[in-house]
């Protein structure tokens, strides 16, 4: 498999800058206001892209949870009314695409089901998602697959077996691999960040993590374990209604996180031992004669 892939203008993988995705997924809560305030804010901590969620609601809302009732902001909904409430259609993803290029900054979306896949092509998005839900719809997959765009695979709540054949799918030179956990928000004992090397030497593609844990530093320590792209869920305010907001970093955290993201990449260095002239005085003024 390649060890680079390229996802726009961006090489992404050995050797090059980290990839860092700002998640804004349903956090919009339905509002392209909202939207727009959460791209502002990665194009603003320099994110290299932001990445939304396309779901046909009746296709994706499993029957057994349709009816179920929940509370809202706008009354008390059935789940699948709530679903189709928050769910951005033509006008919204138009307005997402333009405002993108002014920024300028990639955007893609995780798409849920074969019409979503139909919906967001003709966006012609830098790349595809697929969700950790998504795994095993091999169906779905292989329509992601029919785009011939690159794909990021996410593998929360699935087996190495169930990895395997959802990575089959996809051509060796156009998939990459993030590692994630698919709690929200994620226990630090459940984040199992060593998975990033091994399925980087299993893989042999380009392999990222995708967070969702309260906090930076575990991310942060995703990128010194190798990690090519990093993502994470976004918010204005964590406090915010809805289901993501608590396991998302607001606009202060996500600028620190961007910032040390490229602190640790410069600090990296090639593994090669040298005497930096820096230390020169160091060595005259401290070391004794030989």
């Amino acid at each position: 498999m390649s060890s680079r892939v390229q996802i726009g203008g961006r090489s992404v993988g050995s050797g090059m800058p980290t990839y860092v995705i700002a998640e804004v997924g349903i956090n919009h809560n339905g509002s392209i206001d909202l939207a727009k305030k959460l791209i502002d804010a990665a194009a603003l901590a320099g994110c290299d892209a932001v990445k939304f969620q396309k779901r046909t609601p009746v296709l994706c809302t499993p029957e057994a949870y349709r009816d179920v009732k929940r509370e809202t902001p706008w009354g008390i909904l059935s789940y699948l009314e709530y679903r189709e409430r928050i769910e951005f259609g033509r006008e919204e993803y138009d307005a997402i695409a333009r405002y993108c290029r002014e920024k300028p900054i990639d955007w893609f979306a995780s798409c849920w089901d074969q019409p979503s896949v139909d919906f967001i092509a003709r966006y012609d998005p830098v790349c595809y998602k697929v969700a950790s839900a998504s795994v095993t719809d091999l169906d779905l997959l292989r329509r992601i697959a029919a785009e011939k765009k690159p794909v990021i695979l996410s593998t929360g709540m699935s087996t190495i077996e169930q990895i395997e054949a959802a990575g089959a799918v996809f051509p060796t030179d156009r998939l990459l691999i993030a590692h994630s956990t698919s709690t929200y928000p994620c226990k630090a004992t459940e984040l199992n960040l060593r998975m990033i090397r091994v399925l980087a030497e299993r893989y042999g593609c380009p392999v990222g993590y995708s967070g969702h844990e309260v906090g930076l530093q575990t991310t942060l320590a995703a990128v010194v374990l190798g990690a090519s792209f990093v993502e994470r869920h976004i918010t204005l305010d964590r406090a915010m209604w809805g289901t993501d907001q608590a396991a998302s970093i607001e606009p202060g955290g996500l600028v620190r996180l961007v910032r040390d993201i490229r602190v640790i990449e410069s600090a990296m260095g090639d593994g090669v031992k040298k005497v930096y002239d820096s230390e020169r005085p160091s060595i005259e003024k401290l070391r004794r004669p030989t």
